[in-house]
């Protein structure tokens, strides 16, 4: 069976005032994320140029580990905290053939 990977990249752009407390959310979920079975690569990145806005780069072996990383207590707590710390805006991706 071939698994086909799964990206999910999120943008998030904080509310004035919570980017310290948004940025310290994404830091203290990364070593569970990185923990997961079906994770191969979960990284934050900040924008230089706005330093409110943080992107959300999360690769995963298929679509079920990313289904399984949404039903994790670090994921369910993510998810009620960030919309008082920021808007997002979050895509989950397939690879497209370039062969």
């Amino acid at each position: 069976m071939t698994r086909t990977p799964a990206k999910t990249t999120a943008i998030l752009t904080a509310r004035p005032g919570k980017a310290a407390e948004l940025q310290a959310l994404l830091v203290g979920m990364a070593p569970h994320c990185r923990a997961e079975p079906g994770n191969l690569r979960w990284d934050v990145w900040g924008d230089p140029a706005q330093c409110e806005r943080f992107v959300l780069d999360e690769l995963y072996v298929d679509a079920a580990a990313i289904e399984a990383h949404r039903s994790t207590p670090h994921y369910r707590d993510y998810q009620a905290r960030v919309p008082k710390l920021a808007e997002r805006m979050a895509w989950v991706l397939a690879p497209v053939d370039v062969r």
